[in-house]
């Protein structure tokens, strides 16, 4: 679907602190994928995912959406962005309207979509997220938790019915329940729509619960892309990138550490749960 090429880019090129973003990146993302990006502070994922929408143009490089330049004469832009929605860290602080209905009706309203199809789109987008639109519709965006008002603005991207979403750390600032509550319904936008979902993020277990890919990030260049237990399976090499493990996963190397012979490479509660069960069991047989 997202094709990169040699992407280079160049902060304020020319000046005395000119700074290299992005070094020679070349990837893809394929329709139906969901992608973790992580990669410590600094490191390019942010102005990397600003690509895949046109939102800056490659210094050097191409990129391309089904085989496509982005950036040819005939490509219309503000098409390719109802595609490709974007959102941005704290994405909250950009709602403004005096309902939540307005809100999430702001982007396709200025695609040219009106009347029933409009609504059609408003009242899904807040189904999608699990907001009842005649509860929460007529309210102002200003009166909900910040949990509610995420969603809200995850609902006025799903508005314009993109092809990809891409979320740049959606968890972050929220509390527990909140955060398990965005990437449920991240996962369920994933399993149900088949929506493709690129997840920028700095929490391991956010990656490790919703991505079987990980692309990880150093300086600008990509030095990983596999499978998120392959990419984990090496603690070393993401400790030298400043990146940890998922919790779960360092719990069952502790334990392994102390004799219990649990798998090292669980991602997630559920299999760390199992792992330790099993793990009880055999040292259990083990006894008898």
């Amino acid at each position: 679907m997202i094709r990169c090429e040699s992407v280079t880019y160049v902060y304020q090129r020319g000046t005395p602190v000119e700074t290299t973003a992005l070094a020679d990146v070349s990837l893809e993302i394929r329709s139906g994928e969901i992608v973790g990006i992580i990669g410590a502070t600094g490191s390019g994922k942010s102005t990397l995912v600003q690509h895949f929408n046109g939102l800056l143009r490659p210094t050097r490089g191409r990129v391309y959406l089904d085989d496509v330049d982005i950036h040819a004469r005939e490509v219309d832009r503000r098409r390719l962005r109802q595609q490709i929605g974007l959102l941005f860290q704290y994405p909250e602080h950009q709602l403004f309207e005096e309902t939540v209905s307005a809100d999430v009706a702001f982007g396709p309203r200025n695609l040219g979509v009106a009347g029933q199809e409009l609504d059609r789109r408003v009242r899904g987008a807040l189904e999608r997220v699990g907001l009842d639109p005649d509860r929460f519709g007529p309210r102002s965006p200003f009166a909900l938790s910040n949990g509610e008002m995420r969603r809200v603005a995850i609902a006025g991207i799903l508005a314009m019915e993109p092809r990809m979403l891409i979320l740049d750390e959606p968890t972050a600032g929220l509390d527990p329940l909140s955060r398990q509550e965005i990437l449920d319904h991240i996962r369920r936008l994933h399993d149900e729509r088949g929506l493709t979902i690129v997840l920028v993020s700095h929490s391991m277990d956010a990656v490790a619960r919703l991505c079987r890919r990980l692309i990880v990030m150093d300086r600008g260049r990509v030095v990983a892309d596999g499978a998120a237990r392959s990419v984990f399976a090496d603690p070393a090499r993401l400790a030298a990138l400043g990146l940890g493990l998922p919790q779960v996963t360092l719990c069952a190397q502790r334990l392994r550490e102390r004799g219990l012979p649990v798998r090292p490479d669980v991602l997630t509660v559920e299999e760390g749960r199992a792992a330790i069960l099993e793990a009880v069991a055999v040292r259990a047989r083990g006894a008898s």
